[in-house]
């Protein structure tokens, strides 16, 4: 039941580092926007809008910021944008395979974003489709440990349908298949435990390791990408040791 996804660790401790630039409010916000836009402003009915909401406060976003955003994606208040989901694909140093997710008013500026990050950091843009087979679609739920301890996290969620429990250290990542998605959300909080983000993710099926010279390149790569205002997401299928990482860190 338990793995290790090293990019999920990866992706973890970049998040707290992360989470202290104005960036990473804006996209959180869009994220709500976008949420209320597709499934109605109500939280009760609408679970991607309250993971949405939940996220954005846990990262301390103002509350007024999301209660806007809400109303914008909702149409009770005018000025929220056309946002569109675009999928690009490309690689990066060291033949890492790399999903980049924009949510953005304008293709084009997307688009050039992209590609001109990818070329000047040792990457390349990809055709559509010759990335996105080494990744599959997941429900990923991030779960703080705190004094919770695996065996209770996976009785809370087995018979929910969660297929992976994968230990980050100071929280554990529950994977589930898409559809099984909801009910492994539900039975957390039937359980009363907390969990910091749920959202659908893209998980690579295979992995590439990297020595921390690659690692680091990997690195200014995606947070030269994660700069663009344009994109949301990263899917990345590096796998760096945790050693490389606190090296890095260091």
């Amino acid at each position: 039941m338990s793995g290790h996804s090293k990019w999920a660790t990866t992706k973890h401790k970049k998040a707290v580092i992360d989470a202290k630039r104005g960036k990473m409010f804006a996209k959180l916000i869009k994220n709500i926007e976008v949420a209320a836009r597709t499934g109605g402003g109500d939280p009760a009915g609408n679970p991607t809008l309250y993971d949405a909401i939940q996220k954005a406060k846990k990262s301390s976003v103002p509350n007024n910021n999301i209660d806007n955003a809400v109303k914008r994606g909702s149409g009770l208040e005018a000025g929220g944008a056309d946002w569109q989901t675009i999928m690009y694909e490309g690689y990066g140093p060291n033949g890492v395979a790399l999903l980049i997710e924009c949510l953005t008013d304008n293709r084009n500026r997307a688009a050039t974003e992209v590609r001109t990050a990818l070329t000047r950091n040792g990457g390349t843009f990809a055709d559509a489709g010759s990335v996105s087979y080494l990744f599959n679609r997941k429900g990923v739920i991030v779960v703080p440990k705190g004094d919770l301890s695996e065996d209770d996290l996976m009785l809370a969620v087995l018979e929910a349908g969660a297929e992976e429990i994968n230990d980050l250290g100071d929280s554990f990542e529950v994977v589930s298949e898409p559809a099984d998605f909801p009910a492994v959300r539900k039975a957390l909080q039937d359980a009363g435990i907390e969990y910091d983000s749920a959202e659908s993710s893209l998980v690579p099926t295979m992995t590439v390791p990297v020595d921390e010279e690659g690692a680091r390149k990997v690195l200014k790569l995606i947070d030269v990408l994660e700069d663009s205002d344009d994109v949301q997401n990263i899917f990345a299928n590096a796998d760096i040791s945790d050693e490389i990482l606190a090296a890095i860190d260091a």
